[in-house]
């Protein structure tokens, strides 16, 4: 049966890096259908809505999705509900994708594009579980207004026990495949949305009786990943916490440009996108590195379409890529071989045959 795929470019150099990865998609030969629809500010220019019927409709239909990116400054003035972002939050609202996984894993031959120490960052494998339909991106109250004379902004913050155990779950069976360690990151000694969030992993944890629980405050998290990040297997916290600290995890990589992620439902669709923004600032110059969306197609081989051996082979193609000495400017280094946004992706193509 063919398989159906949404494909969102969406802004900056989203059009740009989603095109390389729909290459390496069918050049594998694996029965992939795909059909390109507006997000986020291409959106709002064609329509005014940053996630549009026909976009829902067919996002509903398929049975992944891949993303470019979504946002930027032209768009910062508009009301709230018309920015591109409202595109990106409502279709994870809208598919039900409540579980983030963001692998931030280093390629032996980029260990010295990080800005960490070799002997600190060498043979680094880290996944963040992060909730991401709830939390205070979600809650309601929520606005600003005009209270005693002065301008008042408002933001509320709230887990349910079966939002927290759901993605427990998703975070227990990930370290259960891996190496067996998973640190929750809370703040439970300030906010009471957390202390939850810290009781009910607890309540989850003796069915895995295979994986080591552990639980740290965000702040420490945030220091330890910078210090000693190879202490970390598995990584699961809430929608806030878990975008902060994937975004600093990614730079022990070196560059953003390299980290793909998967977000998923309860049934295994998924939106694959990667961790990187839009990039306005070099949109359109075909620089940008499409390593990340390329890896994000992978793990929708994986997580959704359940084929393991096109997933390794798209990752081992990468590999090779990054052996031969190739790079973008992002993660480039005196005596490698600089290569545009096409040229990356012909070189996938071919480390794929």
């Amino acid at each position: 049966m063919t398989k159906k795929i949404c494909v969102l470019p969406g802004d900056g150099i989203g059009p740009e890096i989603t095109a390389q990865a729909v290459r390496v998609l069918e050049a594998l030969g694996v029965g992939l259908e795909m059909e390109t629809a507006l997000l986020g500010g291409a959106a709002v220019d064609a329509c005014g809505d940053p996630y549009p019927e026909t976009t829902r409709k067919l996002a509903e239909e398929a049975d992944a999705v891949l993303l470019g990116a979504v946002g930027g400054p032209k768009w910062d003035a508009l009301p709230r509900e018309q920015r591109p972002e409202r595109g990106l939050l409502g279709i994870r609202k809208h598919l039900g994708l409540f579980a983030n996984l963001r692998p931030v894993a280093l390629y032996p031959e980029l260990v010295n594009a990080s800005t960490l120490k070799a002997e600190v960052v060498a043979g680094l494998d880290i996944l963040i579980v992060r909730e991401l339909t709830g939390d205070i991106y979600f809650g309601q109250p929520r606005g600003i207004e005009n209270r005693n004379g002065e301008r008042f902004a408002f933001n509320t913050m709230h887990y349910t026990e079966m939002e927290i155990r759901r993605i427990g779950r998703v975070a227990f069976e990930a370290a259960r495949r891996r190496n067996g360690k998973l640190c929750s990151v809370d703040k439970m000694n300030v906010l009471e949305t957390t202390q939850l969030w810290r009781d009910v992993m607890n309540e989850i944890a003796p069915e895995y009786p295979d994986v080591a629980l552990s639980h740290m405050l965000v702040d420490n998290a945030a220091m330890q990943l910078v210090r000693a990040p190879r202490q970390f297997d598995v990584i699961v916290t809430g929608n806030m916490f878990g975008d902060i600290l994937s975004d600093e995890a990614s730079m022990l990589t070196g560059s953003i440009g390299m980290l793909p992620s998967a977000s998923l439902d309860e049934n295994g669709k998924g939106l694959y996108e990667p961790s990187h923004g839009s990039a306005p600032d070099i949109a359109g110059q075909g620089v940008a590195n499409p390593l990340a969306t390329i890896l994000s197609a992978a793990m929708m081989l994986r997580y959704t379409f359940d084929l393991e051996e096109a997933a390794r082979k798209v990752e081992g193609a990468v590999g090779k890529v990054l052996a031969k000495g190739f790079r973008t400017g992002d993660i480039f280094e005196p005596g490698m071989i600089k290569a545009g946004t096409a040229q990356m992706g012909d070189a996938v193509l071919e480390a794929l045959e």
